[in-house]
């Protein structure tokens, strides 16, 4: 990332992921232990700069030095965090980037924010509604599909998801008898 481009450019929450959360100190010279929402944690190593939400505010933070710190912890030194006072008041807080630094993914796979307003299209009861979130706060992964004010919830198993297409912006299901109309009954 080029300095440039975060002093320029003011962002919000809607333009970026969550990256990360920082948890902990990792030295009483201000650096800084996050824990980092990815699988693949090797392709944050060595970032130039990130979003840290402060007041509800996306503020740019120069990364002087970073390295992995055990499976998906970074060991973040930021610019001007020199001291623990100066990290005491960064834990907690959370880190983004913006969209545009996503990897790109194969058609067959998806960020959660790219398929909300999806249509839902199962192979035995037809059109199922319009995704408006993903719950990622439970054991499986959700998707939260409104059918005409109804909330139906389907989990995300690659063994229910048939075919993604994300030109017509569809994804094709194929789940269980009776799973969808437990919402619909009553």
């Amino acid at each position: 990332m080029c300095r440039s481009f975060l002093f320029l450019k003011t962002m919000d929450k809607k333009e970026c992921f969550f990256l990360g959360k920082i948890v902990k100190k990792y030295s009483f010279k201000g650096e800084l232990l996050v824990k980092l929402d990815t699988d693949e944690p090797k392709l944050y190593e060595n970032m130039e700069s990130v979003f840290v939400e402060l007041r509800n505010h996306l503020v740019p933070f120069f990364i002087e030095s970073s390295q992995l710190h055990k499976s998906e912890l970074l060991r973040v030194k930021f610019e001007d965090v020199d001291s623990e006072e100066d990290a005491d008041a960064l834990i907690k807080s959370e880190l983004y980037l913006p969209l545009e630094f996503l990897p790109k993914l194969d058609d067959d796979k998806f960020y959660f924010h790219e398929i909300i307003g999806f249509k839902v299209q199962d192979k035995a009861f037809g059109h199922v509604g319009v995704i408006t979130s993903v719950n990622d706060s439970t054991a499986q992964s959700l998707f939260e599909i409104d059918r005409n004010g109804i909330e139906i919830l389907i989990p995300m198993n690659d063994k229910f998801i048939s075919k993604i297409d994300k030109k017509n912006k569809t994804i094709y299901v194929d789940t269980p008898e009776g799973l969808i109309d437990l919402y619909l009954d009553e």
